[in-house]
């Protein structure tokens, strides 16, 4: 699903505009970026946290050359899910899995 489908089916459950719906999402996600560029960790109840990983010092190799390269300390964003979101994914793949194989199995038989 990509950013206009999602704001296509805002839009269309809610009776708001397209326009202002896509303002409303664009404004989210400018948000989190900014927090996130500060340092600070965003946490939505029930959805998950966007938070800010820091990756230590570390040495690697450039194998074409056989030399050492230091890669610097460096932060990374990263999205961990709530427990309750991981659930209901769970739980709603388990079902369109069983529906298809049920479909699969009374296909097979006709």
């Amino acid at each position: 699903m990509t950013k206009a489908e999602i704001i296509a089916e805002i839009s269309s459950k809610t009776g708001i505009e397209k326009l202002d719906v896509q303002e409303a999402v664009e404004a989210f996600f400018k948000v989190i970026k900014n927090s996130m560029v500060n340092g600070e960790n965003v946490y939505v109840r029930g959805f998950g946290s966007f938070v800010v990983k820091k990756r230590a010092t570390k040495t690697a190799r450039n194998i074409s050359k056989n030399t050492a390269i230091i890669i610097p300390e460096h932060f990374v964003p990263s999205f961990k899910p709530a427990k309750v979101f991981v659930e209901k994914v769970k739980n709603g793949n388990v079902t369109k899995l069983a529906a298809a194989a049920e479909e699969a199995k009374t296909a097979t038989e006709a």
